[in-house]
């Protein structure tokens, strides 16, 4: 499930939430257990964590994958020993479909820095629509065109991240042949460009491209995101052709922070890059 489809949801239900598994609706009569010994109703419990009622019913039936902030605030009030701190931790080891990239959307929202690295197509925030529709458009199996308009819309509406968080430090490092693919045609790919050049001098934004040719490369293992939350934790996201995984381990995410930082120095400068972009504008 790649960038083109699974950021919008992918094959989960239109309603946002993930699609339900065994170990989401264990965490959740886990959880309704251990509020229910500490004689709190979901009405009395959701302020206590800072969550709606309705967040409360959603995970504890299975049905919404438990944010970070939730476990932790939740052990605390329900003296949780653990347990639940321990099952979240399971959970997000567990590899899935586009309903864990929605888990990474939720945290993409609050972080305070935010780091991508793509070898296959332009990240979703950085799009333009005309690439964002091509990218739809030849999605396999075809999508009908409300599904188009959809997703797109929604693809649009989270591009809004980068004004609407101008203290949340984003890192992008591109692989030149995103651009020279000319994914959609000329024109799309000029107004990719254009619109990359646009977004570049932006203060929470560093954009990097990785040259076509470099004889050492720290990222041949594929694409990565990495995210550092308000609580100062980190996490990363890492997906393929049908499934994503989200990443919380601290030896697993250390790792790719490490591999992150070799290719910032391995990609070349912000001022070159901004040079690179602009000698294929033609300017």
């Amino acid at each position: 499930m790649t960038d083109s489809l699974v950021e919008t949801g992918g094959t989960a239900g239109t309603c946002g939430e993930p699609e339900s598994s065994d170990s989401l609706k264990a965490f959740g009569e886990v959880l309704k257990v251990l509020r229910k010994r500490a004689g709190l109703t979901q009405e009395e419990f959701a302020p206590l964590v800072r969550y709606s009622v309705t967040m409360v019913a959603s995970i504890e039936q299975g049905r919404r994958f438990p944010p970070p902030a939730f476990v932790e605030r939740a052990e605390d009030v329900l003296d949780a020993m653990g347990v639940l701190r321990a099952a979240a931790k399971h959970l997000s080891r567990r590899p899935g479909l586009a309903s864990w990239f929605r888990q990474w959307a939720q945290l993409e929202r609050e972080a305070i820095i935010l780091q991508t690295y793509e070898c296959r197509l332009v990240p979703g925030l950085l799009q333009t629509e005309a690439y964002a529709r091509t990218l739809f458009a030849e999605q396999l199996p075809p999508l009908g065109d409300e599904q188009i308009e959809a997703q797109l819309a929604a693809r649009l509406e989270r591009q809004e991240l980068l004004r609407q968080r101008p203290n949340t430090a984003y890192s992008f490092i591109l692989e030149e042949h995103l651009l020279l693919r000319r994914t959609g045609g000329r024109a799309v790919a000029a107004g990719l460009i254009e619109h990359l050049l646009e977004l570049a001098p932006l203060r929470n934004i560093e954009l990097q491209i990785m040259p076509v040719v470099r004889e050492r490369h720290a990222g041949l293992d594929g694409p990565m995101r990495l995210l550092e939350t308000p609580e100062n934790r980190w996490f990363g996201y890492c997906e393929g052709q049908e499934s994503g995984q989200f990443i919380s381990e601290p030896k697993v995410v250390s790792m790719l922070q490490m591999r992150y930082a070799r290719m910032r120095s391995q990609a070349l400068s912000l001022e070159d890059s901004l040079s690179l972009l602009r000698q294929m504008r033609g300017a």
